[in-house]
């Protein structure tokens, strides 16, 4: 139906006479003249209709936004005062010859715009999509996948595919469960992840595998998290911690490479427990130059309780963050930023004034300064390098809120005093912590999963578990955890050691592993792997905030789609066939 596409028209094609197909994008009816945008996949072009041409004339007067038309011109150059530079067909314009009416749009419910809310972007999605900003994520999002293909298909990487339909296992968030008709009362589970799979994959002998695979995920959601998201799973046979991070490097590298022709410099290597010290966080955004500082040392003896109680505590933490320039904040500011410390569960935020830094503990106003000797002062202020003008923030408590509240505050205060450097800052964060203690249950959990191999021996682990590392891996990109992975367990003794601190029965753990276990026993080979989020990188190549920006048919934040009203009940004889009885007082 068409020779060429709209966005692909330039001054090199003048003289030529095409047929383009797309949506009105604007019409303009300057009396003598009628001017459309025309709107395809590939971009925008002017047509023109001159009333001579009495036909397609009568027909562009019926035209509105989001008609589908089609239309046959020369392409002709534009007078150099009309052209448009910011468009990348604005140096030319099609002379409409024939003009044909595909199909008309009725009134638009939704203004095609930023402006739209995102209930009403998502309930009309299959509009919103012909938007520029959709369009444009979206192509990207194609040629993401694709330079991933490119790189594993050219190093020996299988592309095997696991099953949707499965059982459940605990990987850490809430399976959704799909009933079984042919076997009453018996349930599905969709998969978190392909990581059971993946593994009898190179059980079996694969040697390298990937895949592109749905997951899902039954929990509370926020911008980068959605119940269905697609990932990149990555497993290697015969391999080390370094061998799958320098895998999953130059993967990365290549990709950023061919969709962005961006380089991402250096990968420095980072621990879980440096990085939370200095960032409060095990994502941290490079590109952000604050810090955390431990003063524990020099508060412990202090007046102030606040302090002296979390600093003299082993399981506490006292941190303090400059904030350059700042001092010239107002009382709303700094409470503005102890709102969002209470947010992540903080108690309070502390602060200082440094007016004079010469002047020493003199030079600082602050209404817990009273608590502190000259000395104290004096030490806090050397210990964080605080200059004139500057803004100290204090956090005080058990460390790991500590570090949760400030670790938030820094990211705030990063955006607030513009310091966030361009570009990208991508590091691998290492030596996670196996396992992680519940106050609440009392007991041991897996940082990661359960499969994760500890970088210790099965005895070290067993005498102190709470003390031992895990060979995990993490790749972080401008503050998000963009790729996860670790090397796995592959013998069966150390992964029954990992069920048992985590409370797994023999029994329980055959009755949900039995097929892993048994798979282990049968000469598995040293394994690891990594999976990559595709929504999340996807987000960071566009510059968007959410990844319902990149997918083509989201959920909102309570998991359900306005488009097609899902979820949505079930009529009772599918109930039936399915042996399900709905509990009348469910919400």
């Amino acid at each position: 139906m068409r020779s060429h596409f709209c966005g692909q028209l330039d001054e090199h094609m003048a003289g030529i006479t095409v047929t383009l197909c797309g949506w009105v994008q604007r019409r303009r009816d300057l009396g003598g003249l009628i001017f459309i945008g025309l709107r395809d996949h590939h971009g925008v072009v002017q047509a023109v209709i001159e009333p001579d041409n009495q036909q397609a004339f009568a027909s562009g007067e019926q035209l509105r936004n989001e008609f589908c038309i089609r239309l046959t011109g020369l392409v002709r150059l534009r007078p150099d005062s009309q052209r448009n530079e910011a468009m990348a067909t604005g140096a030319v314009e099609v002379l409409v010859d024939e003009l044909e009416i595909l199909n008309v749009a009725a009134p638009l419910p939704l203004l095609m715009s930023d402006d739209d809310s995102e209930e009403t972007r998502l309930r009309y999605r299959y509009l919103d999509l012909r938007r520029d900003r959709m369009q444009r994520n979206l192509r990207l999002r194609t040629r993401l996948t694709r330079a991933l293909r490119q790189y594993l298909d050219s190093h020996d990487f299988q592309d095997l595919e696991t099953p949707i339909l499965t059982r459940a296992t605990p990987e850490g968030a809430r399976d959704y469960l799909v009933p079984s008709r042919v076997h009453p009362g018996s349930f599905y589970a969709l998969p978190q992840s392909p990581q059971l799979f993946k593994q009898l994959l190179i059980m079996g002998g694969m040697d390298r595998y990937y895949q592109i695979a749905r997951c899902f995920r039954d929990e509370d959601l926020r911008a980068d998290r959605q119940p269905e998201f697609t990932q990149l799973d990555m497993e290697l046979a015969f391999v080390d911690e370094q061998d799958v991070r320098a895998t999953a490097e130059a993967l990365i590298r290549h990709t950023f490479r061919e969709v962005l022709d961006a380089d991402l410099g250096s990968f420095p290597v980072m621990s879980w427990h440096e990085a939370m010290q200095r960032y409060g966080s095990d994502k941290p955004d490079l590109r952000n130059p604050l810090e955390l500082i431990s003063i524990d040392a020099l508060v412990t003896d202090s007046e102030f309780k606040v302090f002296a109680g979390p600093a003299a505590d082993p399981a506490g933490r006292v941190a303090a963050l400059r904030a350059p320039g700042a001092a010239s904040y107002s009382r709303k500011q700094i409470d503005d930023l102890e709102a969002l410390a209470k947010k992540h569960a903080a108690k309070g935020l502390a602060w200082m004034k440094i007016n004079r830094a010469q002047d020493g503990a003199a030079g600082v106003q602050s209404p817990i300064a009273k608590f502190f000797s000259d000395a104290q002062l004096n030490a806090i202020q050397t210990a964080v390098a605080a200059e004139t003008g500057d803004l100290l923030l204090f956090g005080a408590g058990p460390e790991s809120q500590v570090n949760q509240f400030m670790g938030a505050v820094r990211l705030q205060l990063g955006r607030d005093l513009d310091l966030v450097e361009p570009g990208w800052k991508p590091l691998w964060v290492v030596d996670f912590p196996m396992f992680e203690y519940d106050q609440d249950s009392a007991r041991l959990y897996a940082l990661h999963h359960p499969f994760t191999a500890p970088d210790c021996s099965l005895e070290q682990m067993q005498q102190a578990p709470e003390q031992a590392l895990s060979k995990a891996y993490d790749m972080v990109l401008n503050g998000a955890e963009i790729g996860g992975g670790s090397i796995r367990i592959h013998r069966p003794d150390m992964q029954q050691a990992v069920f048992d601190l985590l409370g797994i029965a023999a029994e329980e753990a055959q009755e949900r592993f039995g097929f892993l276990l048994e798979a282990l026993k049968y000469g598995c080979p040293p394994l690891g792997g990594i999976a990559f989020g595709i929504d999340r990188i996807a987000a960071l190549m566009a510059g968007e905030a959410s990844i319902r920006d990149v997918i083509a048919f989201p959920k909102t934040t309570t998991a359900a789609c306005p488009l097609t009203q899902a979820p949505s009940q079930i009529d009772q004889a599918q109930l039936d066939e399915l042996s399900l009885q709905v509990n009348a007082g469910a919400e």
